[in-house]
């Protein structure tokens, strides 16, 4: 019996809500290097900068609605146990229902103590220069930034290790640590990819099931695909 359902999603399912990747050649990261505003060293360097980018992004999140993946993910819930790893730090899957999700990444609507590490939520959409936590410390967005440690990635590493199937969306698996997650699965496990670029060398893995398309046209092929091998009836 198939019963767990882990799914790992990444920046291609919120593009098609309207919110750029950061390799985009367009959109809100144009202009933008990813050493002046999503590094650490930026933050020591200029803060203020860092701080102003986060709050277009934050924007720009808070404009978009989930697309047709994410709710066909959150009503698999209805037929699976289903958890969602996300690389993506927009909320579109939980405002689209899904109940339990880790955000790998971090998170656009939280904030985090610069002294104590402390997590607190990001009011009216906006974090500036003179938000202090209790303690006195400038907060900062609570995000992953590139050369930090992935602090849930053992968290995700154990849940996929659980899955009966394994699902990946929106992702061509060239962002590490999460792009190595899929080898956590069982070896009996089922594996699904979907995304419209996949490198040549993940095309030739013969456990992948593969929809090379977008996330909201591959999600639907997959519940129905799933519907077939479990003899389940899911209303899409």
């Amino acid at each position: 019996m198939l019963k767990k359902l882990v799914v790992l999603t990444g920046s291609g399912i919120s593009a098609e809500s309207g919110i750029p990747t950061f390799r985009a050649e367009d959109g809100l990261w144009a202009g933008y290097k990813i050493e002046e505003v999503a590094t650490p060293e930026a933050w020591a360097r200029d803060p203020a900068n860092v701080l102003d980018f986060y709050n277009k992004r934050r924007q720009n999140a808070a404009e978009a609605e989930p697309n047709k993946a994410h709710y066909l993910l959150s009503k698999l819930e209805a037929y699976f146990d289903v958890k969602i790893i996300t690389q993506n730090v927009d909320d579109l899957h939980e405002r689209a229902g899904s109940t339990h999700v880790v955000h790998l990444h971090g998170s656009l609507h939280e904030s985090r103590s610069t002294k104590t590490g402390q997590v607190f939520p990001v009011k009216n959409n906006m974090l500036n220069m003179g938000d202090y936590c209790p303690q006195g410390a400038q907060l900062r967005p609570n995000i992953v930034w590139f050369g930090e440690a992935v602090p849930l990635i053992e968290e995700a590493a154990d849940l996929v290790s659980t899955a009966d199937l394994f699902l990946i969306v929106g992702t061509s698996l060239q962002v590490y640590p999460a792009a190595g997650l899929f080898r956590y699965c069982r070896f009996d496990a089922l594996k699904f990819l979907i995304d419209p670029v996949i490198p040549a060398e993940v095309l030739t893995r013969k456990e992948f099931t593969i929809w090379q398309e977008k996330a909201t046209s591959g999600v639907e092929k997959f519940c129905l695909h799933v519907a077939q091998l479990t003899g389940k009836t899911i209303t899409l």
